[in-house]
């Protein structure tokens, strides 16, 4: 049985961050259940994957009358100085903060990758949690599970798309989700427990 976990409250009219993945994709088809008012934002990052993942869910979105907007790059115009990931991630908030509807922006970021990022920091010398908020992005689903969210699609039929840079060892979050992650949870089975009770901790001293 899948279960979404919830921090504070959700308004009557937000706009989702949604990739087409399974994540945001569950997220999506369960607002919309919930009689949200959604506006869809979605940002293509300028690789192949993206240019089909922005058609899937324009085709998604148009089918069912849900707004749309689309923010889009080209992989010519990143710096030398960063990385792929950090440049994907600031233009991406840079395109989420540039709307100009007032509505809360809301993020599928989940426990999992919660989890990652937790291990990422650490690794790092700095180990930290994903906070709720980041400007006007919210994360409401940091404590519930991937599987519950891919679950939710297996069930309701809820169609998405799988980006292949996730299987691609080249990008350290993949490198973590695929290989250190098994190993994390083999070395402490309540890892997602633990972590789900210090955001919750860190949500409630906001």
């Amino acid at each position: 049985m899948c279960q979404f976990n919830i921090l504070g409250k959700i308004p009557r009219k937000i706009i989702l961050a949604c990739s087409g993945g399974p994540d945001s994709m569950a997220v999506l088809d369960f607002l919309i259940r919930g009689k949200k008012n959604v506006r869809v934002a979605h940002f293509d990052h300028g690789t192949e994957h993206g240019k089909e993942a922005k058609n899937f869910l324009t085709k998604y979105c148009d089918k069912r009358g849900i707004p749309i907007e689309v923010g889009t790059i080209s992989r010519e115009e990143k710096p030398n100085n960063n990385s792929w990931e950090e440049w994907w991630r600031n233009c991406r908030y840079s395109f989420f903060n540039s709307l100009s509807h007032d509505e809360p922006i809301i993020t599928c970021h989940n426990l999992n990758d919660a989890a990652e990022w937790w291990i990422f920091t650490s690794l790092n010398g700095n180990p930290r949690l994903i906070p709720y908020q980041n400007g006007r992005a919210f994360r409401p689903f940091l404590t519930t599970e991937k599987n519950s969210l891919t679950s939710w699609c297996d069930r309701k039929n809820v169609p998405y798309m799988i980006d292949p840079s996730n299987l691609e060892e080249r990008f350290a979050r993949s490198r973590i989700r695929n290989l250190i992650m098994p190993e994390a949870l083999k070395i402490n089975p309540g890892l997602l427990k633990v972590l789900k009770k210090k955001i919750i901790a860190e949500y409630c001293e906001r």
